[in-house]
């Protein structure tokens, strides 16, 4: 892979330098202020009988970065739900936004200034008051150039700067209006300017210091095994905890996954990401299953910098050769849509694209012979995630069905995007994505892989394209323009053109499954993207 930028790229997969309790993060975390961390928790005794607690199975792993401006690890991005706040919040399933650490919605989405006053009494979770030199701090690293976090490409193509008017109003100056900011702001969590200034503070938090101003504080953080949380008693924001205490564990496995929240004697009362294969099992056993449809995907990324995959006839020939269907039927279960765009179907911006990759042995065959391309022998590198490797064989036995030799390389998601950010090489990755985890709107989830210096496109060494800057001003170009029915006209053209060029594009789109036992918890609703979120959930 080629050598990185000048510009200094902070990698939100770089946590793994920090990982766990060893190494610099944790010299680092014991010099700051005690927000988070405590004493190791493994185990869920009591899980079962003691009605203060709620024990959850995530299938994601919890040691990706806990830096709210650079996450995107589900686990991670769940958690950062409970104990942050942004100025404003989104409902888990509606995504109507609601305030948050500030008192009341913008009364113009159309103003090019947009002023917030804070919540009276809103403090961190080391007990200081949340100021507006916090939201001013925050914002500042989310504009930063140098900084270049990972939520700052949904920013800083409208917002210009955030002032502070005293120590509980601040004002948002935008460089045009763009009235989706209001569900965009519940992504900038609010971060404690006293804690995070300090040296080294932000190393710290992609290793799991916490500081937040939301219901639930962290209390011990185990990487690989789980992850504790506790009720705030002095939140007084407007979704307060339920529970006393969670206890959030991590199994990526699907089998042990399952056996966590089954049977009598179950250890958790709620699962993600469960197994298509175990739906009936747990439905018949007592257990509330259900589905969210939503951006969740399986996608194939191309390393255009190594050939023969900077001929965009070879990676839509690896698309056509796909068999979708048989995909969905036997590693899905049914459970997924074969991708007609990169957004899915249910989203609101949807419309089938120019070029949709139908299965078509025969067509993948004609493009390879076009581009001259003979004998491909293809190593596809993928993270674990149980669903994926479930597609895997599939993938295999389509491309070696017209003459492509297959090598299947799955393997933790953090070792690919290690990786990844060391800028090995690799020929193409299959991995999950569900932008849906920051938002609904195709502005949003398109600038999530598609936008110039950000790290899908350096991985896919593509941004510095003609191709590619392109598309970039014609993203652009949608942003700015306010009328509705000109801003989706632009939107399908450049998702055309994502589609033709297949640098990084979905396979499936899926449904993902939640699990919980209604005997034992009430409140929840299954989401479209992967977490869970238990703010309106209660014991029973």
């Amino acid at each position: 892979m080629s050598a990185p930028s000048s510009r200094p790229v902070f990698s939100r997969r770089d946590f793994l330098r920090y990982s766990g309790a060893t190494g610099a993060a944790a010299v680092i975390a014991s010099t700051l202020a005690a927000c988070s961390g405590g004493p190791a928790s493994t185990g869920s005794v009591g899980a079962g009988t003691d009605k203060d607690l709620i024990t959850a199975v995530i299938g994601y792993g919890n040691d990706g970065s806990w830096d709210p401006t650079q996450t995107a690890s589900a686990f991670g991005m769940a958690g950062i739900q409970h104990i942050y706040e942004g100025l404003l919040d989104t409902d888990p399933i509606t995504r109507e936004p609601y305030p948050a650490l500030a008192t009341a919605l913008p009364a113009d989405v159309e103003a090019t200034t947009w002023k917030f006053t804070l919540r009276e009494g809103a403090k961190w979770h080391d007990g200081k008051p949340v100021t507006a030199d916090d939201v001013v701090f925050t914002f500042q690293r989310v504009l930063d150039p140098e900084a270049n976090v990972l939520v700052g490409s949904f920013f800083k193509s409208w917002l210009k700067e955030v002032k502070k008017i005293d120590d509980r109003n601040v004002e948002l100056v935008f460089k045009f209006p763009f009235p989706d900011a209001a569900p965009r702001l519940s992504i900038a969590k609010i971060m404690p300017k006293h804690v995070f200034e300090a040296p080294g503070a932000w190393d710290a938090a992609k290793g799991g210091k916490t500081c937040g101003s939301g219901p639930y504080k962290m209390t011990s953080h185990q990487p690989k095994s789980n992850t504790t949380f506790e009720a705030f008693a002095d939140y007084n924001g407007p979704r307060p905890a339920t529970v006393k205490k969670m206890n959030w564990l991590t199994i990526v496995d699907a089998s042990a996954r399952v056996a966590k929240i089954s049977g009598g004697g179950a250890e958790a009362q709620i699962a993600d990401n469960v197994p298509y294969a175990n739906i009936d099992q747990l439905t018949k056993s007592g257990l509330t299953v259900e589905g969210g449809k939503g951006m969740n995907h399986m996608f194939l990324m191309f390393n255009t910098a190594t050939k023969p995959f900077d001929d965009v006839r070879v990676r839509q020939a690896l698309h056509y050769a796909i068999d979708k269907q048989k995909m969905i039927e036997v590693a899905l279960k049914g459970h997924g849509t074969a991708s007609s765009s990169f957004l899915n179907e249910e989203n609101a911006a949807y419309a089938k694209a120019s070029t949709v990759y139908d299965y078509d042995p025969d067509k993948a065959k004609a493009l390879l012979k076009e581009a001259g391309v003979e004998n491909l022998t293809v190593n596809l590198m993928s993270v674990n995630v149980s669903w994926i490797v479930d597609c895997l064989p599939t993938i295999a036995a389509s491309w070696e069905a017209v003459g492509i030799k297959t090598t299947l390389e799955p393997q933790e998601t953090t070792a690919v995007f290690t990786k990844m950010d060391q800028f090995q090489d690799y020929q193409v990755v299959a991995a999950a994505s569900n932008p849906n985890q920051f938002g609904l709107d195709a502005d949003l989830i398109m600038r999530y892989n598609y936008v110039a210096e950000g790290l899908w496109m350096q991985y896919s060494k593509w941004d510095k394209s003609a191709d590619a800057k392109a598309l970039f001003t014609l993203m652009d170009k949608a942003t700015e323009e306010l009328d509705p029915k000109k801003k989706l006209q632009l939107t399908h053209e450049y998702l055309d053109v994502i589609a033709e060029k297949a640098v990084l594009y979905p396979v499936v789109h899926t449904e993902l499954m939640t699990a919980w036992d209604p005997k034992k918890v009430s409140g929840l609703k299954a989401q479209a993207y992967p977490g869970i979120n238990v703010l309106q959930a209660k014991r029973v």
